[in-house]
């Protein structure tokens, strides 16, 4: 299952990082992302929203890939997993966490940004992490660098990142898909902008495959 979702977030190239702060959005979120042929959607914990929002895009858009991310403590990534999410992305290497979804066979990327912090996600077996914040702390010149001694290991580079940047990363062969906030931004939510969604969602499937499709 954990493979299988591995798989399906490197078809797809990147996944779109949502903060929602009203249930009542999800929906209209996920139609919008699925019209812009990108059926993939992080929603964080940062808001109240978040668990429902999950839930409700789990029971009525089963065909979107859902994950929770900024996931801090066991007990939201249990919530995350009760209300319906297949993939927990953390922005730290919390062993809590790590361990709990093991435990509970549900993929995890914990963000990682040192080769201490590959290591120890490597002693825990496993073989996806998100690089974070990726662009902030040397983009792809630094990943490079800290990814070359660690052939097993792929890496979903996440903060900063927008569609100026997606192609280099995507065209380097580690790198398993791109986190991205300007997918989806609060105020489109906010003002019902959905079709601003689809296109920027659009955008970004054209190039994740004109990259993918040049350098595979």
């Amino acid at each position: 299952m954990k493979e299988e979702i591995s798989g399906r977030i490197r078809q797809l190239g990147i996944i779109p990082v949502v903060v929602i702060d009203r249930a009542e959005y999800a929906l209209d979120l996920g139609e919008a992302l699925v019209r812009g042929g990108l059926p993939c959607a992080e929603i964080t914990f940062r808001t109240e929203a978040a668990a429902e929002s999950i839930q409700r895009l789990s029971r009525e858009q089963p065909e979107i890939l859902l994950g929770a991310g900024t996931v801090l403590s066991e007990n939201q990534a249990r919530r995350a997993q009760d209300a319906g999410a297949l993939f927990i992305v953390s922005p730290g290497l919390n062993m809590q966490v790590v361990d709990f979804c093991r435990d509970q066979g549900i993929a995890i990327f914990p963000g990682v940004c040192t080769p201490t912090e590959i290591d120890a996600a490597r002693n825990r077996g496993l073989k996806v992490v998100k690089f974070f914040p990726a662009e902030p702390i040397g983009g792809l010149t630094y990943l490079k660098a800290i990814a070359a001694p660690y052939s097993d290991i792929s890496y979903i580079p996440t903060g900063g990142i927008g569609l100026r940047q997606l192609a280099e990363y995507l065209a380097f062969s580690k790198v398993l898909a791109c986190g991205g906030s300007w997918l989806v931004r609060k105020e489109w939510l906010a003002s019902g902008q959905f079709d601003r969604v689809t296109q920027a969602a659009a955008e970004a499937v054209r190039l994740v495959k004109e990259t993918r499709g040049a350098s595979e």
